[in-house]
């Protein structure tokens, strides 16, 4: 019975109340009329009480999303079944799921009435603007009479998992002069046998060996000119991606992590799709995506990982460690001091290929936020250190920073030409 009170309205609690009010006054005026009337009035609000607690008992719901995995700004949708099982039809019924913030607004409906043993299909999209392992639900009810007497609350469904991934930027192109480029793999180098010495050039600077002068190119061009031995492209590439917080700007879908993870993304996808093995890695040095015979990596994988990636509290990357690990880099660096680059060059092989895109995350930040380091010091240390470096701003266009990435790869050192023999 206490059960069944708790469930009244104020509207209901007020005409059970006023119907003992008046069977009080019926008995002490010895009226039986009124004594019929206080019954009826004290009867209605408990009779739909009743009804509305046994309708509630034959409720059944389903959700469904399609797709279950969905990028950053495109639409998923779920669809909700409705079922009644009891002997009573059900009628005020209203639907509210739980949606997380980066997925909209609640959506809420109202179904006057519900049949008895029909499925009721309800639709609606959901849009995210932020990628992450989102949780859809829990999907509640209230249960209302015809005349707003009682209503009760009930979890009709349990929470859906949604997969929202990075959106991913259709890129064009690869990086010039290295095993991605679009000459001959370095792979195919090494089973070619003996052949011809190619041999790429660049001006002479101070501190190189002079035994390493070619002289022919000298000849040709009247400058001093040295011979940068190129190396077979063998063990693929790491995309290295910095998402400390410390080195980011911004807040919400704008933020520049987010646009580094959708990079980051764009990168690993583009370079498998040209059957390239990647290596997606973290600023503390944890692989994140792919590995050794790059067994198991699919754009799936990718994807997940990067939905589930959370920022980073390392105030610094991970030290003492090469992130390629013998391999081609590029990294995707936040705002970065020039102890932090300078620790990335000096773990790093001087004759490994390495690219960068140095975001400058202050054209991110907020007013409110910490000044951030100025991109032009790591963009000096980097191209110092032999890097192809390109300064990446939330007005440029991301397959624009891809393009000149691939540019900044052909003339890393800078290169000038191709001399055979």
């Amino acid at each position: 019975m206490r059960g069944a009170l708790s469930g009244l309205t104020t509207r209901g609690r007020c005409l059970l109340a006023a119907g003992f009010a008046a069977g009080l006054c019926a008995i002490v005026l010895n009226e039986r009329d009124l004594l019929r009337v206080a019954a009826f009035v004290v009867a209605l609000p408990l009779l739909a009480a009743w009804l509305a607690q046994r309708a509630r008992v034959g409720l059944h719901a389903n959700r469904f999303l399609h797709p279950s995995r969905v990028q950053v700004g495109s639409a998923t949708d779920v669809r909700v079944e409705l079922r009644s099982a009891g002997r009573l039809p059900t009628g005020g019924l209203l639907l509210e799921d739980a949606v997380p913030y980066a997925l909209g607004a609640r959506p809420r409906f109202v179904v006057e009435r519900l049949p008895r043993n029909t499925v009721t299909v309800l639709r609606y999209p959901l849009k995210p603007v932020m990628r992450g392992i989102q949780q859809v639900g829990p999907l509640m009810a209230r249960i209302t009479d015809p005349f707003g007497l009682a209503e009760y609350d009930r979890e009709m469904a349990g929470r859906s998992r949604l997969v929202v991934v990075p959106r991913v930027v259709q890129l064009i192109g690869l990086p010039s002069g290295s095993g991605m480029g679009s000459g001959d793999d370095g792979s195919i180098r090494l089973r070619a046998g003996q052949g011809e010495d190619d041999a790429v050039v660049r001006p002479y600077r101070h501190g190189d060996d002079l035994r390493k002068v070619h002289w022919r190119s000298t000849a040709r061009r009247d400058e001093l000119m040295v011979r940068v031995e190129e190396r077979p492209w063998r063990g693929g590439t790491t995309v290295l991606l910095d998402h400390r917080l410390v080195a980011h700007r911004g807040s919400g879908p704008g933020a520049s992590m987010e646009w580094a993870v959708s990079l980051a993304a764009s990168v690993c996808l583009h370079l498998h799709r040209y059957g390239h093995r990647v290596r997606l890695v973290g600023d503390d040095g944890k692989v994140l995506a792919g590995g050794p015979g790059d067994g198991g990596y699919s754009d799936s994988v990718v994807l997940d990982a990067l939905a589930a990636l959370p920022p980073s509290h390392r105030r610094e990357p991970a030290a003492g460690l090469d992130p390629g690990a013998g391999q081609e880099v590029i990294a995707i660096l936040g705002g970065s001091t020039p102890a932090v680059i300078d620790s990335l060059v000096r773990n790093r092989p001087r004759g490994m290929r390495s690219l960068a895109v140095v975001m400058d995350v202050g054209a991110w930040a907020s007013a409110s936020e910490d000044p951030a380091p100025d991109p032009a010091d790591a963009q000096r240390l980097l191209s110092g250190a032999g890097w192809g470096v390109v300064v990446a701003r939330p007005s440029t266009p991301m397959g624009q920073v891809w393009q000149e990435l691939c540019h900044s790869a052909g003339n890393r050192g800078p290169v000038v030409r191709t001399e055979v023999g």
